[in-house]
């Protein structure tokens, strides 16, 4: 059975109360130990009566910040209140331990001195952190979104109308969220997300994934969780009858296909490798556009080291120590940048392997690399990697790709075992099954509205579209996650409009702009007109993005992670075979422990 919700969202008071209620417990349990409250010192007074007024706020508008991200998901107090501890954890690094000596003049100091020192205020910290989050949680649980749930055909109206997205990305899954929250406030929707993976995949993180920099599985956002009153099915689209209204979806829990009809229906399919026909690419190159992508590259890349390490022959051994990487845009950037880290933090465990025998070569076919950012600051990203160690192939294409090597169009070869493809993409292969207009590269011809012409009740946003910007003389806009997310929210805004028969309102957006990381506490940004670069870029690019993650707990686990990867060198622990296989593949089978 559906449920709906039928009262709106609260999460922000109830997260500013909840807040509100811990710290007075924080400062009454500080005020035990006789210690005074950190704020007090962060806000340079040294009255007790002003610092406990400026502190009760701060942990108010902190517990309503918490509560503006919270998405209520059914679960255990148990696990709310260790999500709780460790941002509390989080905070007490980032706040005695961080700002506050920067506030007094002093370089922050994280030894195991200074933090014995400070563990009543740690334990105030998690203390803070576990109540705030621990009480947000029951107060939704009893009085929002968890609370007063109707099933849906006990209400059920006359006229349902069937709302199908196919893609779980960023712009499906906005759309999905944003028709989930109409659907609390009205029963005449149901919503439908077919989805190849089961998760929201937080692709600007996924460099860091293959670095070994973050978990794999905390950039992933479990879509059930996600979106907890729509109806998900984790399969494979085969066919869209849009004559019939249907689509044709083969479950991954299923050997037969099952029809999903629609009334309307989104296409945010995304897209996938485009090889360009190129000799070799498809069997050989390495692409990075999912989860197993970036757990795969990690492996390849730390096999290559345990090979290399015990290789007497010198040219074998230079092969396996290079390192390709194609397209210089953003992906192919951050790929060529983290790989240098990863290879750099892990060396000191291979004995045979000196700092200078790895090669990085980034492969691309403009003159310079970012292009999507300035020239300045392109040329800045260069002049970091490139004093690393990292070369630069520019004004050049792959023209194949075979076993153990690269070939590219100016007649050079570049002989390695390690080849990564980030220079080019394509819309999902379905697409070219619809009667619609469709652009060279293969993306569905939508109007300003979303809306795809000529065919009745069908979307498209993100990859699979070309969608015109308004804010940019009617030019396409770029496929980026914040036009994705966007979109998806305008198209369900759009097709409430369709079915109450209001008019649909135009897709408009102008970028705040462009980050990239450039690995090694490096980065380059564009925002809102002005440039940054460096340590600052690098800061301002792991915030807006850790925010932008979805769900809390996503949010502290990557913040967990990066504070480890400041102190320890990352792992090298490899759950997959030397020829990339992974997880259950790359155990033997029972005929090969036999033989052995």
């Amino acid at each position: 059975m559906r449920f709906v919700a039928r009262i709106a969202r609260r999460e922000v008071l109830f997260g500013a109360v909840a807040g509100l209620i811990a710290g007075t417990v924080f400062a009454l349990a500080m005020q035990a130990e006789q210690m005074r409250v950190e704020v007090t010192g962060l806000a340079g007074t040294s009255t007790s009566g002003t610092g406990l007024v400026i502190h009760l706020v701060l942990a108010a508008l902190i517990g309503a910040g918490v509560g503006l991200q919270y998405r209520h998901e059914p679960g255990t107090y148990a696990a709310q209140i260790t999500l709780g501890v460790t941002f509390g954890l989080l905070g007490w690094i980032l706040g005695p331990l961080t700002l506050r000596p920067l506030a007094e003049g002093v370089i922050p100091d994280w030894s195991i001195a200074v933090a014995s020192a400070g563990f009543p205020s740690l334990m105030g910290h998690m203390l803070y952190g576990a109540l705030t989050v621990g009480g947000l949680y029951w107060a939704v649980h009893q009085w929002g979104d968890g609370a007063l749930l109707v099933r849906r055909d006990e209400c059920a109206e006359d006229r349902v109308h069937r709302i199908v997205v196919l893609g779980g990305g960023f712009g499906g899954m906005s759309a999905a969220q944003t028709l989930e929250r109409m659907t609390r406030r009205r029963r005449d929707l149901d919503v439908t997300l077919v989805s190849q993976s089961n998760f929201l995949l937080f692709t600007p993180m996924l460099a860091e994934v293959a670095s070994g920099a973050l978990e794999a599985q905390h950039i992933a956002a479990p879509i059930r969780a996600a979106c907890a009153f729509t109806n998900f099915i984790h399969g494979d689209v085969e066919r869209i009858n849009t004559e019939q209204r249907q689509v044709t979806v083969r479950s991954r829990r299923s050997t037969t296909p099952q029809a999903v009809p629609y009334d309307h229906l989104v296409l945010a399919m995304g897209s996938v490798p485009n090889f360009y026909g190129l000799p070799g690419l498809a069997e050989h190159a390495i692409t990075l556009k999912t989860l197993e992508d970036a757990v795969g590259l990690r492996h390849r890349v730390l096999s290559q080291l345990e090979r290399a390490d015990h290789e007497t022959d010198p040219v074998v051994r230079q092969r396996l120590l290079t390192f390709v990487v194609a397209g210089g845009g953003f992906a192919g950037a951050e790929t060529i940048a983290e790989l240098f880290d990863l290879v750099s933090s892990v060396r000191r465990y291979f004995q045979n392997l000196g700092p200078a025998d790895a090669r990085f070569v980034l492969v691309h076919s403009r003159d310079r690399i970012l292009p999507e950012l300035s020239a300045e600051l392109g040329a800045y990203a260069r002049e970091k990697l490139s004093a690393r160690g990292i070369e630069f192939r520019l004004g050049c294409r792959v023209a194949a790709a075979a076993e153990g090597s690269v070939a590219l169009n100016d007649g050079t070869t570049i002989p390695c075992e390690t080849f990564v493809w980030t220079a080019g993409n394509q819309p999902n292969p379905i697409l070219r099954t619809l009667g619609c207009e469709r652009n060279r590269a293969g993306q569905v011809v939508a109007e300003a509205t979303l809306h795809v012409p000529d065919i009745p009740g069908v979307w498209a946003v993100g990859d699979a579209a070309q969608i015109p910007d308004l804010t940019n003389e009617g030019r396409p806009c770029p496929p980026t996650a914040q036009h994705a997310l966007r979109e998806g929210k305008r198209v369900a805004q759009n097709i409430v409009a369709t079915i109450d028969g209001r008019q649909l309102k135009p897709f408009r957006y102008r970028a705040s702009g462009s980050l990239v990381g450039l690995g090694h506490r490096t980065a380059a940004a564009e925002l809102w007109g002005h440039k940054f670069s460096g340590l600052l870029a690098w800061f301002m690019w792991r915030t807006i993005y850790l925010s932008k993650l979805p769900g809390l707990e996503r949010k502290a686990r990557v913040a967990l992670d990066w504070a480890l990867d400041l102190v320890f060198p990352r792992d090298i622990v490899m759950t997959t075979a030397a020829d990339g296989r992974y997880g259950a593949a790359a155990r033997p089978s029972a005929e090969q422990e036999r033989a052995t």
